[in-house]
């Protein structure tokens, strides 16, 4: 097992190797594999590029993302012109159904509401806006549409884990309440986790996620 002083060199070092990272303002610190980042950023696309970048390094179980994004003063931009940038990106997203998504901008914050079908539409909905300058946030509190019929749902997320060689039929465990899925069990790695939990939302009638696997 990686300890924890050899966890905070590797984590530095994959932060340095990602060229979307400015790892000079990026503290790490290590503790029984939990990593947590401290320090600033110059954007949100930056912050979930650290984030990503931690969470790819052997050993690490969790991630604690305490990133504050500090946006220069010359890319700082109004409220209503990040809104307006907002949604001409969602318009031309071809993954968000048109008119499905609403946008409300507060000091740079972006809040995402509205309903959509499927999870990677929700994801897509947020994922364009991390690039727009002056953007210091997204919270992305858009729902997912219940299906009427769920009842499948545990044994159809378990067969697709177990058509890939990431997961063995006894280390992860599946069971849903009603469009809620819960994952437990455990992995070898962060990604692993990240990928269950990925498989479980593409799942037809899932409209939640609890991800409850351990990283060992």
């Amino acid at each position: 097992m990686t300890d924890d002083r050899q966890l905070q060199k590797d984590v530095l070092a994959e932060l340095g190797w990602e060229p979307k990272v400015t790892a000079a303002h990026i503290g790490v610190a290590a503790r029984n594999g939990v990593v947590t980042l401290t320090g600033h950023v110059e954007n949100y696309m930056e912050k979930n590029a650290a984030e990503t970048a931690a969470g790819r390094v052997k050993g690490v179980k969790a991630v604690a993302e305490e990133l504050e994004v500090r946006i220069p003063s010359g890319l700082r931009r109004g409220d209503d012109d990040i809104a307006a940038a907002a949604l001409q990106r969602l318009e031309w997203n071809s993954a968000v159904p048109k008119d499905a998504v609403k946008v409300k901008v507060e000091k740079g914050w972006v809040t995402l509401t509205g309903q959509v079908d499927w999870r990677y539409q929700q994801e897509a909905a947020s994922e364009d806006l991390k690039w727009l300058i002056g953007v210091a946030g997204v919270s992305n509190d858009v729902s997912i549409k219940p299906r009427v019929n769920a009842a499948d749902l545990s044994d159809d997320i378990s067969r697709a884990l177990h058509r890939t060689w990431f997961f063995e039929p006894k280390t992860v465990n599946v069971t849903a309440q009603g469009g809620t899925v819960i994952l437990t069990g455990t992995v070898n790695s962060w990604h692993d986790r990240q990928l269950a939990g990925s498989t479980a939302w593409a799942a037809p009638g899932a409209t939640a996620v609890e991800n409850d696997i351990a990283v060992i």
